[in-house]
């Protein structure tokens, strides 16, 4: 690659990195009903229409995941990361591009992942009692809201021109905070998101292409 036009690329987990809403999988092991509560919350949340912080909580206290069961989830996340990822992303880090991954999701669950293509994590976590049963989550973690991600980001100053890809709103909030937001579709669309983004993308080849300027 040569000189990449991004010197930072953040990217988020659930339906941008892996073909998983990791919340809505655990959701699936309480039954259809609760399964389906999730999945309606989830897509109102990503398509913009409610905020994250409005069920977040309310999510994981309908699932009360146990710690089994988020590392049940981690192993999902492996086996459903997109076919081109790590190469892209052992790509892009080989150039001198910082990856950096930044999801509501949760850490436990996506940390393995991270430390697979050795790349730095932001998320959420999750806390349980001795028996590891489900005690609740990081309340003060700015993932959680609406406009966490921005929050985030701004925070950890990255190198510029940074890059955010994302598929859904909170994604779409790190556009104030960088250079340039593309909408991952490889797994869903959403207009409203691919609407407010300086661009489309669908594979991890398109991605190190639009980085390293050949696109």
């Amino acid at each position: 690659m040569t000189t990449p036009r991004f010197a930072s690329v953040v990217l988020d987990v659930d339906s941008t990195l892996c073909g998983v809403e990791g919340v809505d999988w655990l959701a699936q092991l309480r039954g259809k009903e609760i399964a389906q509560q999730s999945a309606r919350l989830t897509e109102r949340a990503m398509n913009g229409e409610i905020p994250i912080d409005a069920i977040y909580g309310e999510r994981l206290e309908l699932i009360r995941p146990t710690r089994a069961e988020v590392d049940g989830l981690s192993r999902v996340y492996r086996d459903t990361i997109a076919a081109d990822a790590p190469a892209a992303i052992s790509a892009l880090r080989t150039a001198g591009v910082r990856v950096v991954l930044v999801s509501g999701g949760f850490r436990r669950a996506i940390d393995p992942l991270a430390r697979e293509l050795d790349v730095e994590l932001h998320a959420v976590d999750i806390y349980w009692d001795d028996a590891g049963e489900y005690a609740g989550f990081d309340t003060a973690s700015p993932l959680a809201t609406q406009s966490g991600k921005l929050t985030l980001v701004r925070t950890l100053a990255l190198p510029r021109p940074t890059l955010a890809v994302g598929d859904g709103s909170t994604d779409a909030g790190m556009r104030a905070a960088v250079d340039e937001f593309a909408a991952f579709t490889g797994f869903v669309r959403r207009d409203a998101v691919v609407k407010v983004a300086d661009l489309e993308i669908a594979t991890y080849e398109t991605l190190v292409r639009h980085v390293s300027g050949s696109a």
